[in-house]
């Protein structure tokens, strides 16, 4: 065994990345104990949400290996929010009390249409009367702001409470916020994976959402730390995983449904939506031309048993709507039609998938 004057000399070797001062120095080490079982350390962050405390934990077990020697064994790093004593502590503030449920809208690869699903769903389900939030998180390529030709949009800011609530644009009977609202439209969003994190956190914690039937959150493609800062924020109600009939854009949805389904995530696949179907030309709106291929969303959601929500053909309106800011949902044409009946299945299968299954849990990763 160790004793713990030889512990604490160790730990003071270890510095906050953030700080700039090592742990024992912060008062981050509360609570030492060795026995035959090994190291116990209690670690007391200033903020229960520290993105560092993961690193710490392994720069601990790394140095207390290379101090004391094989025989140092960690049996467990303990993280426990301070308490100041002789102060007040309010309770933590809850995140999104008056949002009933949370949808990611996701995609394994770019291209294949997944914001223009996000919008056009928002809107058709605003339009069946419904409140409803779209939080753009495709924070390297936010297009949603064009989308509701609102590229201009600058958020004001109300400060309550001693904080600074984000007030979303509201059109087209949908509540939006985008990083597109922060920066210029013609830069380059050059953001470390921290930075980026950070700033969805803030989108969604002083995002002035109000109370809605469904928050949509329109993910980057692939899987990133964005996808994860959504889950370890808020418990994320059921995913929707967009592709087109193309194998490649297949092979890379199989990952994302995956991702979603993994013991790590753990977030329910509400289902499959294949975009760009078929293209229909408007002079001849019944013939099909399968350009990408034929029904490879369909066959990868009956290989994978989750439910195809909706097949969404390539029509140049729907491409034109979202380039002037006019989206295909806001019409009653066949594709206005088509974003409807969308609305109708997810709904459908939201509600399916509260009465069938436990309610999802904000992610917790302890490493």
């Amino acid at each position: 065994m160790f004793s713990e004057e030889q512990i604490i000399k160790v730990l003071s070797k270890v510095i906050h990345p953030e700080k700039g001062k090592d742990i024992v120095t912060m008062g981050m080490v509360s609570v030492i104990e060795s026995d035959d079982n090994g190291i116990s350390i209690t670690l007391t962050p200033e903020k229960s949400n520290d993105p560092f405390i993961s690193s710490i934990k392994s720069t601990i077990v790394k140095t207390i290996k290379e101090a004391l020697g094989p025989d140092a064994v960690i049996s467990e790093i303990k993280i426990q929010p301070k308490v100041i004593v002789g102060k007040h502590q309010e309770k933590q503030r809850e995140i999104l009390p008056g949002v009933k449920d949370i949808i990611a809208v996701s995609s394994g690869k770019g291209g294949v249409g997944k914001t223009t699903i996000a919008v056009n769903l928002a809107i058709s389900l605003a339009r069946k009367g419904f409140s409803v939030g779209l939080l753009d998180a495709d924070v390297y390529g936010p297009s949603v702001p064009k989308m509701f030709d609102a590229e201009k949009y600058k958020p004001e800011i109300k400060r309550e409470n001693n904080i600074d609530h984000i007030i979303p644009l509201t059109k087209f009977g949908v509540k939006v916020l985008s990083t597109g609202f922060f920066v210029d439209p013609s830069e380059a969003v050059v953001w470390r994976g921290p930075m980026a994190s950070n700033f969805l956190k803030q989108l969604i914690t002083q995002g002035d959402w109000g109370s809605l039937d469904y928050l949509l959150v329109d993910l980057p493609p692939g899987t990133s730390d964005i996808h994860l800062t959504l889950v370890q924020e808020v418990p994320v109600t059921g995913a929707i995983v967009v592709t087109t009939p193309q194998d490649v854009a297949v092979a890379d949805a199989i990952k994302g449904i995956s991702m979603f389904r993994s013991d790590k995530i753990d977030v329910p696949v509400l289902g499959l939506v294949e975009n760009m179907s078929w293209f229909t030309p408007a002079e001849l709106p019944e013939s099909k031309y399968y350009i990408f291929g034929k029904e490879g969303g369909k066959n990868l959601a009956e290989k994978m048993n989750v439910p195809l929500l909706g097949q969404i053909p390539l029509v140049q309106s729907i491409c034109e709507g979202s380039d002037s800011g006019q989206p295909a949902a806001l019409s009653d044409s066949i594709t206005g039609k088509a974003f409807m009946e969308l609305a109708d299945v997810v709904i459908e299968n939201v509600e399916r998938r509260k009465k069938e299954q436990k309610p999802t849990v904000k992610l917790k990763i302890n490493k």
